[in-house]
């Protein structure tokens, strides 16, 4: 709120927010934060005691409800070791999720989705800096992965038994250079082509946002070629 010039002070911000409903403050490793003013505000009548309460109350509950203040004989999740991640189970929830997450904005002609008794048949082009470039996938606040589980467009489609060629046109999402010439070649003599574009980390964080939706380098090139 103070980088956006709403407040001027800590102390303005603890008042607005709280009294906007907020009773969160994401201020890690800052000894002096926002809601450590709280209590001044209290004093100074700009935050009701019963305004306090009903911000604190929510967060004692749902810490309740977690078992955090039981004994850990009462607690269910103490009992979960490392052996749960990257578990069978949780790998296979996680597969569901991603499959029933995908949103298909286009569908010409019935094209997707692939038939898996075609894909030894047919010739694919897997193209772009995300077609096998594990490191871009990942976004924001995302946990650091294990390699070994990671599945770029290429990998699963060569997994799967396709007929598989690669080229990523530009090593990274910036594609500042790009080899037309290369990608041409190998678009061409495919019968289904993937694109696989994008921004990722190394583009856009928290507090590195940009002022358009444009395709970044020469990505937009890129697809015009492919299609072309």
């Amino acid at each position: 709120m103070l980088g956006h010039h709403y407040t001027h002070t800590f102390l303005e911000t603890a008042v607005a927010s709280v009294n906007a409903g907020c009773n969160l403050e994401l201020s890690y490793g800052m000894k002096n934060n926002v809601f450590m003013h709280i209590p001044q505000a209290l004093a100074m009548g700009n935050i009701t005691l019963q305004t306090l309460r009903d911000r604190v109350w929510p967060l004692f509950y749902t810490r309740m409800r977690l078992g955090e203040f039981d004994p850990p004989a009462m607690n269910p999740y103490s009992s979960l070791d490392l052996s749960v991640v990257q578990s069978p189970e949780h790998r296979n929830l996680s597969l569901e999720a991603a499959v029933k997450s995908f949103v298909l904005l286009k569908n010409v002609r019935g094209t997707l989705p692939l038939r898996a008794q075609d894909l030894s048949s047919q010739h694919f082009a897997v193209v772009g800096p995300f077609a096998d470039n594990p490191r871009v996938l990942f976004g924001d606040y995302a946990p650091v992965p294990e390699p070994q589980y990671i599945y770029t467009p290429r990998k699963g489609l060569e997994m799967l038994g396709a007929n598989v060629s690669f080229v990523a046109g530009c090593s990274e999402p910036w594609c500042q250079r790009y080899s037309r010439s290369e990608l041409v070649r190998v678009v061409g003599a495919a019968d289904v082509v993937l694109i696989c574009l994008g921004t990722g980390v190394d583009v856009e964080t928290e507090a590195r946002d940009r002022s358009d939706l444009s395709l970044p380098g020469h990505q937009l090139e890129l697809l015009q070629d492919a299609v072309q």
